[in-house]
C-alpha cells in the first residue's frame, strides 16, 4: 500500500492553504454571482466538482491575490484572510474569513525544515490525504452556505484583505500590493475594544467548519453585513 504524501514542513502547510484559497475565491465568486455564470468552467479539486472563472484577468488578480497572500504568511504575520464583497456604494456586504491563526509562526529560513528537526519532538507527518477530506468538506459547506444567502444587488465588488497579527509589522513597500482597509474593517488591537471597525462581525455569522490535521489549523465562517440588511437582503 502507497503510503500517503504527508504535511512535513511550514512551506507544504503553506502550499496546501494558498491551494485551497484560490478554489475557496473562485467559488465565492460563482455562487454569489459576482461574474456572469458562463464565465466560469467546471473542474474537480479534492475529487468534488468545483467551478473556475476562465477570463484570464480575473484568474490573474486572483493568482496575484493569493500569491501577496503566501508572501505575508511565509513572514507569519497573518491572522485572517478575508474576501470581501462590497455593494455599489462600497458598503460591506458580505465577508469571507479564514482564520489562520494557529498555524506555526516560522523563520521564513525553516520554512522548508521538518517539522521534527525544527521542534524536536519526533514526528509531525500530516497526511495530505487527512487535510483534503477536510477542505473539501469545506469546499462543501462554503457552497451550501452561499446558496442560502439571498441573492446580492446589482454592481456588487470585491476584494482579498488580510487582518495582520497583533505587533505584526504592516506590508508597505514599492511596488504596493497592499493598501490599508477602510476604517470600518480596521481589527485594532487583539482583546481590545478600541478601534474596533463597526463593519467587523456584520449582523449574522455563519460558521463553515474547522479544519484540525496537526499544525493545519484553519477556521472559516461568514460574516453578513450591516448594509446588506439595510438594503433588504436575506
Amino acid at each position: 500500500m502507497t503510503t500517503p504524501p504527508t504535511l512535513t514542513n511550514y512551506q507544504s502547510i503553506l502550499q496546501t492553504f494558498t491551494d485551497f484559497l484560490t478554489v475557496a475565491i473562485h467559488t465565492i465568486l460563482y455562487e454569489r454571482a459576482l461574474y456572469p455564470s458562463n464565465t466560469f468552467i467546471s473542474t474537480r479539486k479534492y475529487n468534488f466538482p468545483v467551478r473556475q472563472n476562465r477570463h484570464p484577468k480575473v484568474c490573474a488578480w486572483i493568482n496575484d491575490a493569493v500569491s501577496n497572500v503566501s508572501t505575508l504568511m511565509l513572514k507569519g504575520t497573518v491572522r485572517r484572510v478575508v474576501v470581501v464583497i462590497y455593494n455599489q456604494d462600497l458598503e460591506v456586504m458580505e465577508r469571507y474569513l479564514f482564520d489562520v491563526e494557529r498555524f506555526p509562526v516560522v523563520d521564513p529560513k525553516e520554512a522548508l525544515t521538518e517539522f521534527e528537526a525544527r521542534e524536536g519532538q519526533g514526528e509531525m507527518k500530516i497526511s495530505i490525504t487527512d487535510v483534503e477530506e477536510q477542505l473539501r468538506a469545506t469546499i462543501r459547506r462554503l457552497t451550501y452556505a452561499c446558496s442560502k444567502m439571498g441573492p446580492l444587488p446589482e454592481g456588487c465588488t470585491y476584494t482579498v484583505a488580510v487582518e495582520l497579527r497583533d505587533k505584526a509589522d504592516p506590508p508597505i513597500g514599492h511596488p504596493q500590493p497592499w493598501i490599508p482597509s477602510e476604517p470600518s474593517l480596521q481589527t485594532g488591537e487583539k482583546g481590545s475594544s478600541e478601534n474596533i471597525g463597526s463593519d467587523l462581525g456584520g449582523v449574522k455569522s455563519t460558521p463553515v467548519r474547522l479544519v484540525e490535521a496537526g499544525e493545519f489549523i484553519l477556521e472559516t465562517w461568514v460574516e453578513e453585513g450591516r448594509a446588506k440588511y439595510h438594503d433588504g437582503g436575506d
